[in-house]
């Protein structure tokens, strides 16, 4: 049972959770992710690593509730203990030799863009944010991002924050501009990372995308997070979750996460019917 350490809600439905697991707090890189369970019959969630802390041996995790799974995550508190927690898995982020950067991060993207943000300023590189968000209350981490960018821009889709529109509006801007990146990296919905791709296809620059296809081993036995990349098969758990964003067929991952929605919309309302009773009994 791994404890939970600290619960905070960032916004909207947006909530970090620190878990103590020191084995995975000591090896786990930025881009890395975890497999958990809230409860035994809960369904195998997978979420890229927030931020570790060696010290206390605690991994942070932000999740977004979504669906039935989410949903038990959340009902559960500081205090309480996650059935399972596997990892790190995945292929870190490589940012090694880079020097100028444009790190876009859309929703609870962003907060899977931060540390690859961090990790870069650490290193010296020049590093250029953009952060997406619906409205203005589900902005989060924009002061962290700060400490850390060079170029901080926010983004609402309703203008309610920051710069009205979308991130590829501020991403283009800055192309424009005469700023020319080593690589930009987008982390975030699939939709996002697809036009953020096609747009820095048109200038030449290079583009990482953090895949989040169906998964549920975390291992490449089950198949069910399989993408094409060029022409060939990968399965993000293991060949990624980082793939250039250029070859990759963001049409077909989109297509195959949209077959469950239907079953995802049942299981939510069932589950919240359970989470219901449980708080009334």
């Amino acid at each position: 049972m791994y404890r939970i350490t600290a619960k905070t809600r960032l916004s909207g439905n947006a909530s970090r959770m620190e878990i103590l697991s020191p084995l995975i707090a000591k090896k786990a890189l930025a881009g890395q992710f975890i497999i958990l369970r809230a409860k035994e019959n809960s369904e195998r969630i997978p979420l890229t690593i927030h931020d570790v802390n060696e010290e206390t041996g605690t991994v942070s995790v932000v999740y977004q509730v979504v669906g039935a799974g989410t949903m038990e995550l959340d009902s559960l508190e500081s205090g309480d203990s996650l059935h399972d927690f596997v990892g790190p898995l995945g292929m870190h982020t490589q940012v090694e030799g880079l020097k100028k950067v444009c790190v876009v991060g859309g929703g609870v993207g962003c907060a899977i863009a931060f540390p690859v943000a961090r990790k870069l300023h650490q290193q010296g590189s020049e590093v250029h944010s953009i952060i997406g968000f619906r409205s203005k209350e589900f902005v989060f981490l924009e002061k962290e991002f700060s400490r850390v960018s060079d170029i901080l821009k926010v983004m609402t889709d309703d203008g309610s924050h920051g710069g009205h529109g979308r991130v590829t509006d501020a991403l283009k801007e800055l192309i424009e501009a005469g700023h020319q990146y080593d690589e930009v990296i987008a982390i975030g919905p699939l939709v996002m990372m697809k036009f953020v791709s096609q747009l820095t296809k048109q200038y030449g620059i290079k583009t990482i995308v953090s895949m989040n296809p169906i998964m549920v081993d975390g291992t490449g036995m089950c198949g069910g997070c399989r993408l094409t990349v060029n022409g060939q098969i990968k399965f993000a758990c293991v060949d990624g979750p980082d793939f250039d964003g250029h070859q990759v067929d963001f049409d077909e991952v989109i297509s195959r996460n949209r077959m469950y929605e239907e079953f995802e919309a049942r299981e939510r309302e069932d589950n919240c019917r359970l989470l219901n009773q449980e708080v009334q009994s």
